[in-house]
């Protein structure tokens, strides 16, 4: 496997989790700075974690197909 394509491949991977990192951090934030309450932290963190499970569903979909089940 070529450097550029090793680094692609890890760099998205690790950028795009650090950039999930850092929208829990925002929302637990924004949540905190509103006074959203429970109940509204609640359904900004369920919002996040769709769109984080996203990711990992797609992760593991990208795994099966090139190779590693499929």
């Amino acid at each position: 496997m070529a450097l550029d394509t090793w680094l692609s491949e890890w760099g998205v991977t690790l950028g795009v989790t650090a950039l999930m990192a850092l929208m829990v951090f925002i929302v637990w934030d924004l949540a905190r700075r509103n006074n959203a309450g429970r109940y509204g932290t609640f359904i900004l963190f369920i919002a996040l974690a769709m769109g984080l499970l996203g990711f990992a569903i797609k992760g593991a979909i990208q795994y099966l197909m090139e190779g590693g089940g499929l």
